[in-house]
């Protein structure tokens, strides 16, 4: 993962109704959502985004309905033309992009895992799979031989003359990846790719997307509602809220440090325990000279009380790859369950 943003967006408004421009200096000279619909009749979507997504990493969009995170996901390709502002994908502004140029960039640049899997029902799982190369003009056996490597990764091989009645609805969205996959984009955009799945096969969709990207390095935005799923699967977490962001950074340092009331709430009901990882509230630096033993960076909190058996004065080295990183303190892990209070509204870069 390089420092180099994949895709940047930049003060970005959307506001949907008649005369969305007009509507738009009254939203920057600070209307807010309310307003704007109650006075000029409009809805905001977007209010002064601004993100950058790393190469390589995931960026997870969350926040509850009606908060603009599916909004957000469709100008990046531009299935929604916005109002103000840019989109960049690798540096180049994808606003500019005329309509064949537009189209090429989704085709070869761009794919997408919707929440309704979105398969067509006449196909068997291969031929949705090589749908992307279909499109480009690949021939079909050369389609099929990549449609059916991925399916065999996704766990799907043997199912490729199914067709998408006969699969549960976990095989379906295996095959809306493995169609991702197949296209074989850079980028891969994911509207509530898992929300409509059972929390068991919901885990197991989680983990199968954590392991492809562990290799692939795909440059990956994920939408959820859901708050647990975003700080299981996020490099990089931003939190909407009627259209803005609220607060967006690294995960567990949102967690420890919530900017907000609102993110105080979102929050408060979250096994800590078991989210929190040492790496996130060690000392950096080696200060002890005896220890209760080894324990990785990676490591959550749940496993190390389970492991210091309920001693709250164990000092333990901490270490990644067999070197040594820093230490934990069990007094700072128990500090680390209790909950922040929010320091007031503010913005995390």
């Amino acid at each position: 993962m390089t420092s180099d943003p994949k895709i940047q967006i930049r003060n970005l408004y959307k506001i949907f109704g008649t005369d969305p421009k007009s509507a738009l200096k009254f939203v920057k000279d600070g209307m807010d959502k309310d307003q704007l619909l109650a006075q000029h009749g409009h809805v905001l979507g977007l209010n002064d985004i601004s993100v950058d997504m790393q190469v390589g990493a995931i960026t997870v969009v969350m926040g509850l309905s009606g908060s603009g995170k599916s909004t957000l996901i469709r100008h990046i390709n531009r299935l929604i033309e916005p109002t103000d502002g840019q989109v960049l994908i690798d540096g180049e502004d994808a606003l500019l992009l005329g309509t064949e140029e537009l189209r090429e960039k989704r085709r070869s640049d761009m794919s997408m895992v919707f929440q309704k899997f979105a398969l067509l029902p006449h196909r068997t799982v291969i031929d949705n799979s090589a749908l992307p190369l279909e499109v480009r003009g690949v021939e079909r056996e050369e389609r099929k031989r990549a449609a059916a490597g991925w399916l065999d990764r996704v766990g799907l091989g043997g199912y490729e003359n199914h067709y998408p009645y006969q699969l549960s609805g976990g095989m379906q969205q295996r095959v809306g990846i493995a169609r991702a996959l197949t296209s074989n984009s850079d980028i891969m955009l994911m509207d509530e790719a898992f929300s409509a799945l059972d929390p068991l096969i919901r885990s197991d969709m989680q983990k199968l997307l954590l392991d492809l990207h562990v290799e692939l390095k795909k440059t990956i935005v994920f939408i959820t509602h859901d708050l647990d799923e975003a700080l299981r699967l996020a490099n990089h977490l931003v939190i909407l809220k009627d259209g803005v962001i609220v607060q967006q950074g690294e995960p567990q340092g949102i967690l420890l440090n919530p900017g907000d009331p609102y993110i105080e709430d979102f929050v408060s009901d979250i096994n800590r325990a078991r989210v929190l990882r040492v790496k996130s509230i060690m000392q950096k630096t080696v200060l002890s000279s005896s220890f209760a033993g080894d324990i990785d960076a990676e490591d959550n909190l749940e496993s190390v009380i389970a492991r210091s058996g309920g001693e709250t004065g164990h000092t333990y080295r901490v270490t990644k790859n067999g070197e040594a990183m820093g230490q934990l303190e069990m007094k700072d892990v128990m500090r680390a369950l209790v909950p922040r209070a929010a320091s007031g509204p503010r913005t995390v870069a």
